[in-house]
C-alpha cells in the first residue's frame, strides 16, 4: 500500500489550503483514513479522520476550520484547511488503518509541509 500526500504550501494567516492523499488501492479497503501533523519540536498529533462509513472526527484545535472528505473514484482523501493560523504550521501526514483482531495494519504516506505566515 502506498500513500502519497500533496498540497504542500506557504500561505498567510487566514488563508486556505487543501491537502490530498492518494492511495494505491481503494480507500474503502481501509477502516479509516487519518490526517496527523507534526510541528517542529512537538509530538505528532491527530488532526482529522474519516471512517469507511463516512463518519468524521476532528481535533478540537481544527474543528470548524478543517474538513476531511474523500473521493472514491480517485482513491483519495482530502483535508480542506480554512482560517489557517501560524499554529497550523507543521508537516501533515496521511495514514490508513485496517482494523484487525490483534494488531491493526497502519500505512503512512510521506509528509507534506504546510507553513502559515503571520
Amino acid at each position: 500500500v502506498q500513500l502519497q500526500a500533496f498540497g504542500e504550501g506557504l500561505v498567510q494567516a487566514g488563508g486556505s489550503l487543501r491537502l490530498s492523499c492518494a492511495a494505491s488501492e481503494t480507500i474503502f479497503s481501509f477502516n479509516r483514513m487519518v490526517w496527523y501533523r507534526q510541528a517542529p519540536g512537538k509530538q505528532r498529533e491527530f488532526v482529522a479522520t474519516i471512517t469507511d462509513s463516512g463518519n468524521t472526527d476532528y481535533a478540537d484545535s481544527v474543528r470548524g476550520r478543517f474538513t476531511i472528505s474523500r473521493d472514491r473514484a480517485k482513491n483519495s482523501v482530502y483535508l480542506q484547511m480554512n482560517s489557517l493560523s501560524p499554529e497550523d504550521t507543521a508537516v501533515y501526514l496521511c495514514n490508513a488503518v485496517r482494523v484487525r483482531a490483534i494488531v491493526d495494519q497502519k500505512y503512512w504516506g510521506q509528509g507534506t509541509q504546510v507553513t502559515v505566515s503571520s
